[in-house]
């Protein structure tokens, strides 16, 4: 089933089911008014949305029409949000152009920050900066929520606890990443609001694109209309996600409605850095990568980081090329203080 969140005059919004080709949706407010209100109670709310999603294609289920526009984030804030970077060659890429080494362990050990949840933007809503200095760059990536996870749960279990796949750009400032790494104790101003897609899809739609923890289709980016990556998000994942949920819960428990994302969304080329599309590549998922490979071949980087007006795109097809997701499209604007 897919679910979304439609903007209303209050901070959660309102939960629907929503149709396969994304045209069409239902209220479930006598279900669950709010997409954390389901997870809470996902045993009993789960089967009845399901249902819900099954009358809408076969007609028996009352519908409106559903707007991408109309949607916020799938939850626009949660209890958690954490963020991995499961594909280590983008990790290795990124360390390599601020000239930092990458040790070994990220090989076996996932590598996770624990972002800001308490106001999640929509996937239409613009990006709003202050300052195109700060280095504005866009990072597609993948995320799951989850059910509640037990402290110390095996990869198997908290694969099991996945209820909902969603699409993400974690927003990045990288101009502000290495004074506030520096210090030692992680990201805050140099990672503001994420957003995600507006539909948020349960595993079993995805079909057997969704194995082993890991969605096996190309996420596909542009910038200003432009093709910029194609990578396949269930190549070269280091950590699939029953790693990722079950390295969150090491040290405590997870509750429903916790978000896990997969970092950027990277792949390699015969054991180096991707190509671009425009060579035939599968491209990169953020700026910060193609900058860091022009600089490994010419010495500099020529591409520049998002300015005011640009515009990134984020969808996920199917193999009949459908979008699952939504679309997460962004313009990047220049913040005004009132």
């Amino acid at each position: 089933m897919k679910l979304a969140t439609l903007k209303d005059s209050t901070r959660d919004g309102r939960l629907v089911v929503v149709s396969r080709n994304l045209t069409r949706c239902s209220e479930v407010g006598h279900i669950a008014r709010t997409l954390q209100a389901a997870l809470d109670d996902w045993a009993h709310v789960g089967p009845r949305l399901a249902n819900v999603a099954e009358g809408i294609e076969t007609g028996s289920q009352p519908t409106m029409r559903f707007h991408e526009h109309d949607a916020t984030s799938p939850l626009p804030r949660a209890y958690q949000w954490a963020d991995g970077s499961a594909y280590v060659n983008h990790v290795e890429l990124v360390r390599k152009a601020r000239g930092a080494e990458m040790p070994a362990s990220f090989w076996t050990d996932p590598l996770m920050y624990q972002g800001g949840s308490d106001s999640f933007l929509g996937p239409r809503d613009p990006i709003v900066m202050a300052d195109e200095a700060w280095g504005i760059d866009f990072e597609g990536e993948i995320a799951v929520i989850v059910d509640d996870v037990a402290m110390g749960a095996t990869s198997d279990e908290a694969r099991d606890a996945i209820r909902l796949v969603m699409l993400v750009n974690d927003v990045s400032l990288r101009g502000l990443i290495p004074a506030e790494l520096a210090k030692g104790f992680g990201f805050f101003q140099s990672k503001p609001s994420t957003a995600f897609s507006p539909v948020a899809v349960s595993p079993d739609e995805l079909g057997d694109a969704w194995r082993d923890g890991k969605l096996h289709l190309p996420l596909l980016t542009s910038i200003n209309g432009q093709p910029f990556g194609r990578a396949n998000a269930g190549k070269d994942m280091t950590f699939d996600f029953g790693q990722l949920v079950a390295h969150a819960a090491k040290t405590r428990p997870l509750v429903a409605g916790t978000i896990i994302g997969s970092g950027t969304v990277s792949n390699k080329l015969d054991s180096g850095p991707g190509k671009p599309v425009a060579e035939g590549g599968a491209g990169y998922s953020c700026i910060a990568e193609i900058r860091t490979i022009e600089t490994i071949d010419t010495g500099a980087a020529k591409t520049p980081f998002l300015r005011f007006g640009d515009q990134v795109r984020i969808e996920m097809h199917d193999k009949t090329g459908h979008s699952i997701f939504g679309a997460i499209e962004q313009t990047v604007t220049k913040y005004e203080k009132a």
